[in-house]
């Protein structure tokens, strides 16, 4: 392997260095404009530096790059590849950012959630149902005006609290 080679995959192993720096979530070289998360953001500094080193050191070996006329080619041939995949870094990082999602379930959206009973409901006390929010199982306390068995199906008419909730018998259908 000729010392060109080694050099542009050590450069190349730094991109890589610093893209997991990225990942881990520090904003070093962060600073400008904020819709480009500064005017050198640490994922375009991984991607370009990458993209030079690594495609420099297969320039370099395709070449046999052994002159400085050749090294210079190779070192032109990664930056001809770390311009767009620097570009290409902070756009899927900024798309990555600004991805929506969706808003973190709250008490109030137990109002109207379907569930079942898995531990009795007395007249007076507390049971147990199981509800679906967001898509996951949530077992809460369960009130009813009336007595309610294991395994009957209910609706959630109030949220009187984080953990509980009052319900009545959804009727059944014969």
């Amino acid at each position: 392997m000729a010392t060109a080679t080694l050099v542009f995959l050590i450069i190349g192993g730094v991109g890589l260095a610093v893209l997991t720096i990225a990942l881990l979530g520090a904003e070093l070289f962060s600073f400008g404009h904020p819709d480009v998360d500064g005017p050198v953001s640490l994922e375009a500094v991984a991607g370009f530096v990458g993209a030079l080193g690594f495609g420099g050191a297969i320039a370099s070996e395709l070449l046999d790059a052994s002159t400085p006329g050749l090294i210079a080619v190779a070192a032109g041939i990664g930056v001809l590849a770390a311009v767009p995949t620097g570009w290409l870094a902070v756009r899927f990082a900024r798309a990555a950012r600004n991805m929506r999602t969706d808003e973190t379930p709250t008490r109030h959206h137990l109002v109207g959630a379907i569930g079942v009973v898995v531990t009795p409901i007395p007249a007076v006390g507390y049971g147990e149902v199981r509800v679906r929010v967001g898509g996951q199982p949530v077992k809460l306390n369960a009130r009813s005006g009336e007595p309610v068995p294991t395994g009957t199906q209910v609706f959630v008419i109030e949220a009187l609290s984080d953990t509980s909730v009052l319900v009545e018998k959804t009727p059944q259908i014969i």
